[in-house]
């Protein structure tokens, strides 16, 4: 990251923080920002967090650690989740796993070359009646079936353009 990016983030959450009056209740709010901003939640931006709620950054960091959607690793623009839970498994989850690996050539764990995509289990999405269960960034899909990912990961590489270069992470 960029001086003049971090210096512009350090003055977002500042200007965050002052709107929760500096409360902890808006710790949540200001990491949720950080990590859509910059992909992750980076040692200096909870240095920075911490100061602007004067609170101590091992706090900051017991939050990040604590919550599987915030990361210290940097993400991809779009993270795609998969429900892990036993209904999803029943409903045919595995092919959809595996379909997902295929069109995204990685395995779970792991960002795309282009920075574009992340893949990871979660655990339940409360769609239990409607899976396989799938969450890209704050969209739900229910009932995706094998023959639906390629169609679903199109919408995103489409409708986003996430046609970039490697390196260059939009």
């Amino acid at each position: 990251m960029l001086a003049s990016e971090r210096d512009q983030l350090k003055a977002e959450i500042i200007k965050m923080a002052k709107k929760h009056d500096q409360h902890r209740s808006g710790l949540i709010p200001v990491l949720q920002h950080v990590q859509n901003v910059s992909r992750h939640i980076s040692p200096e931006a909870m240095q920075d967090i911490a100061e602007a709620f004067k609170i101590h950054p091992v706090e900051v960091q017991g939050v990040v650690s604590f919550y599987s959607f915030l990361s210290t690793e940097k993400k991809g623009k779009f993270i795609v989740r998969l429900c892990r839970t036993i209904s999803c498994d029943m409903a045919g989850k595995e092919a959809v796993a595996n379909q997902l690996e295929n069109e995204l050539d990685i395995e779970f764990g792991e960002t795309t070359d282009d920075g574009m995509f992340t893949l990871e289990f979660t655990n339940c999405l409360g769609m239990c009646d409607q899976g396989p269960a799938m969450l890209v960034n704050e969209d739900i899909y229910a009932k995706v079936t094998p023959e639906k990912v390629a169609d679903i990961i199109d919408s995103y590489r489409n409708r986003f353009g996430a046609h970039v270069t490697q390196g260059e992470h939009a």
